[in-house]
């Protein structure tokens, strides 16, 4: 078993702003190969359905950070797309707390 730290080369911030309840999709129909590590095309195939970071996480069985982490280099590379939440400034609206409920639940 490989420690999570070696896969994300020992960082635990990803290089943008990722919070937990923005949205990914996979940027690829194609399966990803061999060439990708295993995190990666796990990732990729959760992401053919539209799911939050901490949906990953929790899918995955990683920390939080390391979701984060992969996804956002993901993102860097092209292989999935992330939709930040529209946030006010009186914070989240009633919809996006709606949303984030639900996908609790179905976890």
């Amino acid at each position: 078993m490989v420690r999570m730290y070696a896969v994300t080369g020992g960082r635990t911030a990803p290089r943008t702003q990722l919070a937990m309840e923005a949205l990914v999709s996979s940027a690829t129909s194609a399966q990803l190969g061999l060439s990708y590590i295993r995190e990666y095309r796990v990732i990729s195939d959760l992401c053919r359905q539209i799911r939050s970071v901490a949906e990953i996480s929790a899918l995955l069985g990683v920390p939080l950070g390391v979701a984060r982490v992969l996804v956002s280099d993901m993102e860097a590379e092209g292989l999935v797309r992330v939709h930040h939440p529209q946030i006010d400034q009186d914070g989240p609206g009633l919809h996006l707390l709606e949303r984030v409920l639900s996908g609790l639940h179905r976890l």
